[in-house]
């Protein structure tokens, strides 16, 4: 994968299979310490703790449709790369990782277009909620489909062109002011 924003959408997914009903995604730069953060939290059915160190063996996998998982095993080979860490935690309710990077690293790939991988997201798992995150320094935008929700009522899906587009202006608008133009 050539962008982290695929990696995200590919590590998001196993929240859903887990029946997750909340994914929380953060990404924080911080550009004085060069480290590059990705943090997916879910409160999903969470990963055995017998299975914990066998997920990112990429011949390991729960799935039937194949026998290889590559998520998670990329993931952690990345921030290898990167010079950074990856850990992969079991919570009382869900799983939590971490992936860090050194960020000047030649090898660490651009974000790519996050705006369009949380609207794929959110289009595919409508029921779902999510909460996006991305700290740059000390300054910092948040998005929640919650509180679209609230405004919405149960009546009308976040999948919803008119709701889809309305989420777009508010992530493109929001990660502009933060990061200078980058979605």
């Amino acid at each position: 994968m050539n962008e982290l924003s695929l990696y995200i959408l590919d590590l998001v997914q196993n929240s859903i299979e887990a029946d997750a009903s909340l994914v929380k995604i953060e990404i924080a730069e911080d550009l004085k310490e060069d480290l590059f953060t990705i943090t997916i939290e879910d409160n999903g059915r969470g990963i055995p703790q017998d299975v914990i160190d066998k997920v990112t063996d990429p011949f390991y996998t729960t799935r039937k449709t194949r026998k290889v998982g590559l998520g998670l095993s990329l993931a952690k080979q990345l921030a290898m790369d990167c010079e950074g860490s990856f850990t992969i935690e079991r919570l009382e309710k869900g799983t939590k990782i971490v992936l860090k990077m050194k960020h000047s690293h030649i090898d660490r790939p651009p974000l790519g277009n996050i705006t369009e991988t949380l609207l794929a997201l959110i289009t595919g798992a409508p029921d779902l909620d999510f909460k996006f995150c991305y700290k740059k320094d000390r300054n910092e935008f948040t998005f929640d489909t919650r509180s679209i929700r609230d405004v919405l009522g149960d009546d009308i899906p976040l999948n919803t062109l008119s709701v889809l587009d309305f989420i777009r202006g508010q992530l493109e608008s929001g990660l502009s002011n933060l990061t200078g133009g980058v979605k």
